[in-house]
């Protein structure tokens, strides 16, 4: 079967229905460019590509009926494309902020106990500490254990019940949102980051106790390989719940994404 021979049934779908696919391509690929996994500057822009495709095969049988452009023109076109982008990145981004949250904790944890220095290569283009590589590692693993693809399917049919297909969403229920999911995000992080936090401080009121008893001995050189060393058996046993407690909110994020919105 050649190409053009595999189009061939969709040329019977008529005008309208085309421009509605192209607009529910819209918000499925905003919102599969921000997913955890399928969004990663690692992953190659083929693979995004295919991915935002097929979820939009599996979404487009439920949302053919809203998604009818037939007659529209040219500006009416652009703006239900532009709206639906909207939707969808509204949506990504409610997932996003908790890779946000791993990265922060991870960020939090390494510059408490002095080893944010450790750099290595991650999943994202910026550098982040090995601790935020980890965790995010972990993360994604975690959420397509879960189902992440089948959430965020089921996320997709639901979201044109809070924001209706070719329509914008209202920009103070979009403040709103933002602020509990940005709230809730560095919630998490400071949730995941707190036991580092607790050992860094209990580590330098140690070491400023030990200075003061004796001020000839050099504490930071001594006390340096002993931070380190408890950072990485503190990660060792923090991050099974610390990731348990991550895909808890991950569920309950992918179960209501638009949480905020009346």
């Amino acid at each position: 079967m050649t190409a053009l021979e595999a189009l061939a049934p969709f040329a019977a779908l008529g005008e309208g229905a085309v421009y509605g696919a192209v607009a529910v391509f819209a918000r499925v690929g905003a919102t599969v460019a921000l997913l955890p996994g399928f969004g990663e500057t690692a992953l190659p822009a083929r693979v995004k590509l295919g991915a935002a495709v097929v979820f939009t095969m599996a979404v487009w049988p439920l949302a053919a009926p809203l998604a009818d452009l037939a007659g529209a023109d040219a500006a009416t076109l652009w703006l239900t494309v532009a709206a639906e982008a909207v939707a969808g990145l509204i949506l990504g981004l409610s997932v996003r902020m908790l890779i946000f949250a791993l990265q922060l904790a991870g960020a939090v944890a390494a510059q408490a106990t002095s080893v944010a220095q450790m750099f290595g290569e991650g999943l994202t283009a910026d550098p982040q500490p090995a601790f935020s590589n980890l965790l995010t590692i972990a993360g994604i693993a975690l959420a397509f254990a879960l189902g992440l693809p089948a959430y965020a399917a089921a996320a997709l049919v639901g979201s044109y019940e809070v924001i209706p297909f070719g329509t914008f969403p209202f920009g103070g229920d979009v403040a709103h949102w933002g602020a509990r999911r940005v709230g809730g995000a560095f919630a998490t992080a400071i949730a995941i980051a707190t036991p580092f936090m607790i050992t860094a401080f209990g580590y330098y009121l140690a070491l400023g106790a030990i200075n003061k008893a004796m001020p000839q001995l050099m504490v930071a050189f001594v006390g340096a390989p002993a931070i380190t060393a408890g950072a990485l058996l503190l990660m060792f046993l923090a991050a099974p719940p610390a990731i348990s407690l991550w895909g808890a909110k991950l569920t309950t994020v992918l179960l209501d994404p638009y949480g905020a919105f009346p």
